[in-house]
């Protein structure tokens, strides 16, 4: 029996990924790789240690959820292919040197990202939407206790970006008036556009020097991102997205019941009943089950892509409404199989409309979970995933 080498970490999807493994008959060897304790790019040591795990077992290839530097090393030192699935976005530990190396074969969920480093000659990288566990989501089933709990006009799960380690446009508090008035004009354009990512080619050297004087930051050494892709992704994107989803939730909340699921507190969102942060296996299916519409807004990072959010919401048959994303309309019909808005302000009319057509609503919703169903399950992704490694 083959052998895979699953690099475990606190990722989301192990559990079904390690399943299907599984079930395409691969005997699956853990690894525990200390993604929070280690230097992912450098540390020698887990270098080592994952080659001799990797000369020892001898597995068909190794597996992990996202990419590590330190996994392509170990495993161009073995002669073993390294196969990663990306769900994270942005993801600066893409962006090195390893990127090229011929034992790699990394998946990505986002077209636009995905065709930006094979351009660059990164010819082992593949696009590969997320997949939906609708095996798992089947079996669950909301009881009363689950709806008291649950039930909502409009659920959002995910990060508000305004806790600390998130909100990284913090450390840009004092740029001069002329750099923050223009950065607060790119995000304001960028907020209102949707399909179009403007804010990294906004940065003109200028605007880059004026932000690296109040914010250092520096190129890694093994790194091909740029100083211009950094402060566009982590810096920006956060920020608009921060300003988007809590403009979209106010405006909600005044119109109907809306369920925020986020770590963070949100004393800002008054008439927003924040619940806190969810489990992804136990309890965020029965919140995405209960909710007549889950809102989707995306991270501004993400140029073309369908988020693991999305595809969860439609696994679990919960109707999906989110933001215009290209990648959706190669699997999905708008208005027959999800619904998304092209400018915030559609967001209200649209909310009030399918709250007030259920029947609709419900057919939908069912629609989507049959694409999913048929195309993007776990099963259909690892077979494809499988089937180009």
């Amino acid at each position: 029996m083959d052998k895979i080498l699953f690099l475990e970490w606190k990722s989301f999807g192990n559990d079904h990924m390690i399943r299907e493994f599984r079930q395409e008959g691969y005997e699956v060897i853990l690894f525990d790789f200390p993604r929070e304790t280690e230097d992912m790019r450098f540390s020698q040591g887990l270098t080592e240690k994952l080659t001799m795990a990797i000369l020892k077992e001898q597995p068909a290839f190794v597996f992990s959820f996202n990419y590590f530097p330190v996994a392509a090393i170990a495993c161009k030192a073995a002669r073993t292919k390294y196969v990663s699935w990306i769900y994270d976005s942005p993801y600066i530990l893409m962006y090195s040197q390893t990127i090229f190396y011929d034992t790699n074969r990394v998946f990505l969920f986002d077209r636009a990202e995905c065709e930006k480093f094979r351009s660059m000659g990164a010819s082992h990288v593949y696009y590969l939407p997320m997949a939906a566990a609708v095996d798992y989501y089947d079996q669950i089933k909301p009881e009363s206790r689950h709806h008291e709990l649950y039930d909502s006009d409009v659920t959002f799960i995910g990060s508000m970006y305004s806790e600390k380690r998130q909100h990284l446009f913090r450390h840009l508090e004092d740029l001069d008036v002329y750099t923050r008035g223009y950065l607060d004009g790119v995000m304001q354009v960028q907020k209102n556009v949707y399909g179009m990512d403007i804010l990294e080619e906004s940065l003109t050297p200028e605007i880059v020097e004026n932000m690296r004087k109040v914010c250092p930051v520096t190129e890694h050494g093994d790194g091909i991102e740029t100083v211009e892709w950094v402060f566009a992704n982590y810096f920006l994107a956060r920020k608009v997205t921060a300003t988007e989803r809590a403009e979209v939730l106010s405006a909600l909340s005044e119109i109907c019941d809306v369920k925020l699921f986020t770590p963070e507190p949100t004393p800002q969102l008054a008439k927003v009943e924040n619940m806190g942060k969810l489990d992804y296996y136990t309890q965020a299916p029965y919140a995405m089950k209960c909710a007549k519409i889950n809102l989707n807004i995306s991270l501004r990072s993400i140029h073309t892509g369908m988020p693991l959010r999305a595809m969860d919401i439609l696994g679990c048959g919960g109707f999906l409404l989110t933001n215009y994303q290209a990648d959706f309309f190669e699997y999905f019909e708008p208005g027959k199989d999800f619904v998304y808005y092209s400018n915030i302000n559609e967001i209200p009319q649209l909310v009030d409309y399918y709250l007030n057509h259920e029947e609709e609503r419900k057919e939908i919703a069912q629609n989507g979970y049959n694409k999913v169903r048929q195309h993007l399950s776990y099963r259909k992704q690892v077979k494809a995933l499988l089937g180009l490694i």
